[in-house]
């Protein structure tokens, strides 16, 4: 017996695409001689890359789940138990999570080399948000207005008066995104709680926006075979979409006609209108993440990374169900 090599022993391993490769090897130099060479394994046809990508997206669909669950239900049933005995309380919630947001943001964007002006929008953020209490929507966007401009200054005396500030426009043309994607968004959420019956417009957003997520999530997982844009959510489908829009649409009826005495057709409005904002505030964080290289923007929530993941979909979301409400209810 040759050193090193056992008598029948099989050797087996996997190819570059994920196909098994069994090799036999004889003790007897003649037969293993005479052996024929195993065949160069074949790359997987586009049909069966397909059904693998498939069947793992059904397998994990990109989260840790029971993790997901756990902290999506804490906090709905924290919120929920906020809004039906403290919702002025909800100010203080939305102020926090706007400032963990903004600070994820802003942290990432620094990692890429982008200097934003972060004390005055995390400021400036706060008083989105407390000043809609007082002065309403005009509060909101007086603050608005004075924290972009205080933004610009900020960056453009950075260095020092006698150093002209490197990529001022780029810098501050991305501060002012970040000033309306996150805060002035959630300041329309603020608007809601405000109104006479504010705590139930909050609530019948909040399970809009789960309704949307979950319907996204079911469809896409069972179904979902038909990528809707996967140069820049691979894992959103074109199933997924229309789960969210019945679930949605089932839940804004029911939620607009039972809590908020609104009709059957204000209810549908405001469900697909808040699918569609949802889905595009997915969108706009998956481009962002996508631009920066990175997965998520924070770590703060297992199963689902940071505040701001979180708050993707609901924030353009909060808009719509403002405009929704306040025009037609």
């Amino acid at each position: 017996m040759r050193q090193g090599v056992a008598v029948g022993a099989t050797t087996i391993r996997a190819d570059p695409w994920g196909n098994t490769v069994t090799v036999a090897i004889e003790d007897n130099p003649a037969t293993a001689a005479e052996s024929p060479v195993p065949a160069v394994a074949q790359p997987p046809t586009t049909e069966q890359a397909e059904a693998r990508a498939a069947e793992k997206r059904k397998r994990s669909a990109g989260r840790n789940l029971p993790a997901a669950l756990a902290v999506g239900v804490a906090l709905g049933v924290g919120l929920i138990l906020i809004l039906v005995f403290v919702p002025k309380v909800f100010l203080a919630v939305l102020a926090a999570a706007v400032a963990v947001a903004t600070w994820e943001v802003a942290k990432r964007m620094r990692e890429a080399d982008v200097l934003i002006p972060r004390v005055p929008l995390l400021l400036g953020g706060q008083a989105i948000i407390w000043l809609a209490w007082p002065y309403g929507a005009d509060g909101a966007l007086g603050a608005f207005g004075a924290t972009a401009l205080v933004a610009m200054v900020w960056r453009l005396f950075s260095g020092g008066l006698r150093t002209a500030p490197r990529n001022f426009l780029r810098d501050t043309a991305i501060g002012v995104f970040i000033l309306s994607w996150v805060p002035l968004l959630a300041g329309f959420a603020a608007l809601l709680v405000l109104e006479d019956n504010g705590s139930m417009w909050v609530l019948a957003f909040m399970i809009g926006v789960v309704c949307s997520d979950v319907g996204g999530y079911v469809a896409g997982v069972l179904f979902g075979r038909h990528p809707m844009v996967p140069a820049i959510s691979p894992k959103k489908s074109w199933e997924g979409l229309a789960g969210s829009l019945l679930f949605s649409a089932v839940g804004g009826v029911l939620t607009v006609y039972y809590l908020l005495d609104g009709s059957w057709l204000t209810g549908l409005i405001f469900g697909v209108g808040l699918v569609f904002c949802a889905t595009l505030g997915d969108l706009i964080e998956s481009q962002v993440k996508r631009e920066l290289g990175i997965k998520d923007m924070g770590t703060l929530l297992p199963g689902h990374g940071g505040i701001m993941d979180r708050l993707d979909s609901m924030l353009p979301s909060a808009f719509a169900a403002w405009l929704v409400f306040t025009a037609l209810l």
